[in-house]
């Protein structure tokens, strides 16, 4: 190694550009933030004309399942459970969305192949 250690490639400009080290460190407490703030959020979808309603946090758990007793029907058990499904499902979609639009912001639109 030369006198002084490495200095990058003097083609390149040199070495490590700090600027960017300091965009790339705010960058992740930025998103830290997002995610705790994102964690604390609910998400609820109603399915069926609101006889099922779901509701799940941002940390992908199941928060409540509300089933207007109309919708239950002791010959038709397998509607409701599809209605289940769908509500649950639907609210996890509603996550998602606002996860990934948080992150659009985030990152300017940078798309970053799935590192977050």
């Amino acid at each position: 190694m030369a006198k002084g250690g490495y200095r990058g490639n003097p083609m390149m400009g040199g070495g490590v550009n700090m600027n960017m080290i300091k965009q790339a460190q705010k960058m992740q407490q930025d998103m830290l933030k997002m995610q705790e703030e994102m964690e604390t959020k609910e998400y609820e979808a109603t399915v069926g004309g609101g006889m099922v309603t779901a509701k799940v946090n941002g940390k992908h758990e199941v928060l409540s399942v509300t089933i207007d007793p109309e919708a239950v029907d002791p010959d038709d058990v397998e509607m409701l459970q599809d209605m289940v499904v769908a509500a649950v499902n639907e609210a996890m979609r509603k996550q998602e969305a606002d996860a990934s639009a948080n992150m659009s912001k985030l990152t300017g639109g940078l798309n970053l192949g799935g590192l977050f």
